[in-house]
């Protein structure tokens, strides 16, 4: 079964030479034609490569692959018309495996492709994540069935609390700030979410049982946002 992608690109005369490409070759393709639009279509189905163009309507390419590698481990490759070092050197540190610069080689892009994919298809054997994680506390999450327990009791969570714990725990000791948990939970890229997050935090703290002065949990790291310090067993 070939792979299937997800191609993230504004211009509709590159995306549709891209897109042909790779459907001549037997793939499957999704085409989004803003950020937001490819984050969607990203939660909303699985996906063996991203290809992702930085200038993009709505939400850029740079939060995108930021988006993308909090959630996935998946090959992403910037495809994009700024040549700059700069542009390139954050791409790649936002968690992009590559970069090819407009106007580029179908032949070269179809190779970079394959080459990606071969490597994810043999990395695909290790999840990062087990079915379940047991931190200190008596916190256990289940990835797959979406749940969680504490001192053995299953905890209720609304999706968005389960969503909202799942990328801190994901990501443990990183700091998330308030805009990027919205962006990256509610998929809307203003600022006008902030107290929706608070709210949510609160919420999923008290649920937790995990005090704000002396957090096992969630941390608030003040000024910036919030970490997960669970410690896992």
């Amino acid at each position: 079964m070939k792979s299937r992608l997800l191609l993230v690109e504004d211009d509709p005369e590159i995306a549709r030479v891209v897109r042909d490409l790779f459907l001549r070759e037997g793939y499957e393709v999704t085409w989004a034609t803003t950020g937001l639009e490819g984050w969607e279509d990203f939660q909303a189905s699985h996906y063996d490569l991203v290809m992702v163009d930085l200038m993009l309507p709505e939400m850029d390419g740079f939060a995108l692959c930021k988006n993308i590698r909090w959630k996935s481990d998946v090959p992403m490759i910037i495809i994009s018309a700024r040549k700059e070092d700069e542009d390139k050197v954050q791409g790649l540190h936002l968690g992009a495996d590559d970069y090819i610069a407009k106007p580029f080689s179908l032949v070269e892009l179809k190779a970079r492709v394959e080459s990606h994919l071969r490597r994810w298809n043999r990395y695909r054997g290790t999840p990062v994540y087990e079915k379940k994680s047991d931190y200190t506390n008596e916190l256990t999450i289940y990835w797959e069935q979406q749940k969680i327990k504490l001192s053995g009791n299953e905890i209720s969570l609304t999706s968005k609390e389960y969503d909202l714990l799942k990328v801190l725990a994901q990501n443990p000791k990183r700091v998330f700030s308030k805009n990027e948990l919205y962006e990256h939970v509610w998929n809307y890229v203003d600022g006008e979410g902030l107290h929706t997050v608070t709210v949510h935090i609160k919420a999923l703290r008290e649920k937790l049982k995990d005090p704000i002065k002396n957090p096992v949990f969630i941390q608030t790291v003040w000024g910036k946002g919030y970490q997960f310090i669970g410690e896992l067993m």
